[in-house]
């Protein structure tokens, strides 16, 4: 066994999550990564030490002697780790954006964190939107937040990472008087014709317009011109209430006076919601909200998607590419 004269802590922990559960994808399961990106780490590690850690076969894995020669140290290491990320977390609170007060997902995400770690403190943040608060989180004001991860740019995308937590049905709101408010769910050819508000022209709120322009593309659905931009939920439901266009929304928007929200069906279009944060970021909280969203996806059944839906491909390639997503 060579010394290199760095290892990476994140492929220490690959190799002592593997010596534990004896399966990759067991311990792919557990760090919330791929089971191919966790075998390339373990690759990494063999091949910065010069050695084999493991002897694989179809049916077992096992430690070879140099494996459990390290494996006490490289737990000591990853112990001093956690117990410095530890001190230094108690710092701060951990910020999460939740985009908007009223959805559900982003929250229960976040009371689910708090009860995992009710040592650390988690704080709520309201940047509207995904595309907003990716420039927060590279800048380093927000730690995490939800939304369309395949919605934001390339370059973007580059300084962040994301798990996927959920695939949301998508809803339209309708003034009382509509002539498909009276409808228990809305086929989306019933909207042909129709004019729908989704953000158009509020650049926090870009990856859900891009959203909207796809699914009514070949549709005949107008998307509605930019309204002035309305901050807070009062002066939001005022101009909602002035120029009566349909709104696009997900199940369990909170509806606003004066209107009822329909589900959309053939077909159900989804809106994809990771919880993202920045390559790189440490923080021990951030464990907890990941393990929060894993758990609640499970739980709940998030990941799995209708036989009659909508996805964009860009975004069933960004959301497939995370092993939870397949639950």
């Amino acid at each position: 066994m060579s010394a290199p004269s760095h290892v990476d802590p994140r492929l220490l922990r690959a190799f002592v999550t593997v010596a534990e559960e004896l399966h990759f994808t067991r311990a792919a399961a557990r760090l919330y990564v791929a089971q191919q990106a966790l075998s390339r780490d373990v690759r990494r590690l063999e091949g910065e030490l010069g050695c084999e850690l493991f002897v694989r076969s179809t049916r077992r894995v096992t430690l070879t002697a140099d494996g459990e020669r390290l494996l006490p140290y490289a737990r000591a290491v990853l112990q001093a780790q956690d117990d410095l990320l530890a001190a230094a977390g108690r710092s701060r609170p951990l910020l999460v954006d939740l985009n908007s007060p009223g959805l559900d997902t982003h929250r229960e995400v976040l009371h689910r964190a708090r009860g995992l770690a009710p040592e650390y403190e988690l704080m709520a943040r309201y940047e509207s939107g995904l595309t907003w608060a990716a420039g927060e989180l590279l800048a380093g004001r927000l730690d995490a937040s939800f939304g369309r991860f395949a919605g934001l740019a390339k370059a973007v995308r580059a300084g962040l990472e994301q798990q996927p937590v959920r695939y949301e049905p998508m809803a339209v709101v309708l003034p009382e008087e509509h002539a498909l408010a009276g409808l228990p769910e809305v086929p989306l050819a019933a909207l042909a014709g129709e004019t729908v508000y989704a953000g158009a022209g509020n650049t926090r709120t870009e990856e859900w317009t891009d959203l909207a322009r796809r699914l009514f593309d070949g549709r005949d659905i107008a998307l509605a011109p930019p309204a002035p931009l309305a901050v807070g939920e009062e002066e939001f439901r005022r101009i909602m209430a002035r120029t009566r266009n349909p709104i696009l929304a997900v199940v369990g928007f909170p509806p606003h006076p004066g209107t009822v929200s329909r589900p959309l069906v053939d077909p159900v279009p989804l809106s994809p919601v990771s919880l993202v944060w920045r390559k790189g970021m440490i923080h021990p909280a951030l464990t907890e909200l990941r393990r929060s969203a894993a758990d609640l996806s499970a739980e709940r059944g998030w990941l799995r998607r209708p036989a009659d839906s909508w996805l964009p491909k860009q975004d069933a390639d960004v959301m497939g590419a995370h092993p939870m997503s397949r639950c």
